[in-house]
């Protein structure tokens, strides 16, 4: 299963039955979970933890040192989950000690070629990166959500579940949970609606989502009395309660 042109580091701890693909690199400290692929021409650098199941195509860099000019040499780390695919060229650093020195990706996430992942970026769950998405350091982006080609996501920013940016955004604000949102800088279009449909959300949800979308933007509400005014719906409608948690813990503003 492992080419005889890959180097493997001693150090590093491979399931038996993972694919190394020729002239891989995978250096010490790296762990890679059963039935794993890895093509050729990928670089993998540790600490990293890799889990079961996952694709990794060629000229990827996976683990390499954040691309943080305060970065100097500590033992940060990289854990990527189940079941992922990172296509041709991706770049996706390890953590930094002035966050929480991980840099997380979880599980079925869909990561397409030329994709950048920063130091202390937090994904979540059955994620969309198309190509030449890029993300800056301290992102998160919570289940389901999904970045069109060539989308820019500015440092810090949170992107909430079930979201949708169309291709070339440059997103500079947080991105409540349901939105669709585009343009340069992005602000939002509507909730995600097709998308919500196909993760099967029943009427009476979308419902509740398309009032609350009007309170957050069509009410002329500041986000604290926004935030305010869904607090009933949100004890009626889960739904509603993601958007209200992830209002609370906004720290740049959201897309307007």
């Amino acid at each position: 299963m492992i080419d005889p042109h890959a180097i493997i580091d001693p150090g590093a701890r491979l399931a038996d039955d993972v694919t190394v693909g020729a002239y891989s690199i995978i250096g010490a400290d790296v762990e890679i979970g059963p039935g794993s692929w890895i093509g050729p021409h990928v670089v993998i650098k540790g600490p990293t933890r890799i889990g079961r199941d996952n694709k990794i195509y060629q000229f990827a860099s996976i683990g390499d040192d954040p691309q943080d000019k305060k970065y100097a040499g500590e033992p940060t780390r990289l854990e990527i989950g189940d079941r992922n695919v990172i296509r041709e060229c991706c770049t996706i650093n390890r953590g930094t000690v002035q966050d929480k020195g991980v840099t997380r990706i979880g599980n079925d996430n869909w990561i397409m070629a030329y994709v950048h992942i920063a130091h202390d970026c937090q994904l979540g769950n059955q994620i969309i990166l198309a190509n030449n998405a890029s993300l800056a350091g301290h992102v998160s982006i919570d289940d389901f959500a999904i970045l069109g080609g060539f989308t820019l996501v500015h440092q810090f920013c949170a992107i909430g579940a079930h979201s949708f940016s169309a291709m070339g955004s440059a997103i500079a604000k947080d991105v409540p949970p349901y939105l669709m949102v585009s343009g340069q800088m992005a602000v939002p279009h509507g909730l995600n609606t097709e998308g919500l449909k196909r993760q099967g959300f029943t009427p009476q949800a979308m419902q509740a989502l398309r009032q609350a979308y009007k309170t957050l933007y069509r009410s002329n509400l500041t986000l604290e009395q926004a935030k305010e005014a869904l607090r009933g719906p949100a004890a009626e409608h889960a739904e509603v309660r993601v958007m209200l948690d992830f209002l609370e813990r906004v720290t740049r503003g959201i897309v307007r």
